[in-house]
């Protein structure tokens, strides 16, 4: 839904597919924190954005007094602290998450781009991830989420990681010896909040009209 808007509001700029970007949409949906989206694709990076972050990562969020947060981190931190009615952030960002988002990701990145890295197959890659999914299970095994019965941001912030490796040969994940984390992966898939947060909005373009997540 597109509409003009005459107060200020904060200006996130997304992709679509990013894992950062997806749980960063999934707690701005959570908390009801409205933004307006400017959907990109990172091989033609709008001006704007690399103006207000020289990063050329997504996603960045602009504030309405012109603050900058270009860590999905920050900006996730910044709506719960607007909203979190089922305390998703609690006392501190997990040590999980810490470990999914550097070196969870650089072996993900590895494997799911092992084209570009040919020192090694991509099997060996896909092996040095599964030391987190190990973890993962575990946790899984004990209780229904990964910090205790309730969702938490750790979930949130390492779902779109694990939903990435997953769809790299998904035959293959699904045959894994992790139900527990199959499981859980399954119901988040089917989660109302990360399917409208996946909604395919047209590329912006400098000039468009305001488009408003969520609408």
């Amino acid at each position: 839904m597109s509409s003009s808007q005459l107060k200020p509001i904060p200006i996130l700029y997304s992709f679509r597919r990013c894992p950062y970007a997806i749980r960063t949409r999934m707690t701005l949906l959570y908390s009801g924190v409205q933004v307006e989206i400017r959907d990109l694709i990172l091989r033609d990076k709008p001006a704007s954005m690399l103006a207000y972050s020289e990063k050329g990562t997504v996603p960045v969020l602009v504030l309405e007094d012109g603050t900058v947060l270009d860590e999905s981190l920050d900006i996730i931190k910044w709506a719960l602290a607007k909203n979190d009615p089922q305390a998703w952030l609690g006392a501190k960002i997990s040590l999980l998450v810490t470990e999914n988002d550097h070196a969870f990701k650089q072996h993900l990145d590895h494997y799911k781009y092992a084209d570009r890295f040919p020192e090694f197959p991509a099997e060996e890659y896909r092996t040095h991830c599964e030391a987190f999914l190990r973890q993962l299970e575990t946790r899984l095994n004990k209780s229904v989420f990964l910090d205790g019965a309730q969702c938490t941001l750790t979930d949130i912030a390492i779902f779109p990681f694990i939903r990435q490796f997953a769809f790299v040969d998904k035959d293959w994940f699904d045959q894994t010896p992790y139900p527990k984390l199959q499981a859980w992966l399954a119901d988040f898939l089917d989660n109302e909040i990360f399917v409208r947060s996946m909604k395919k909005y047209q590329l912006w373009k400098e000039g468009d009209p305001i488009t408003l997540f969520p609408d």
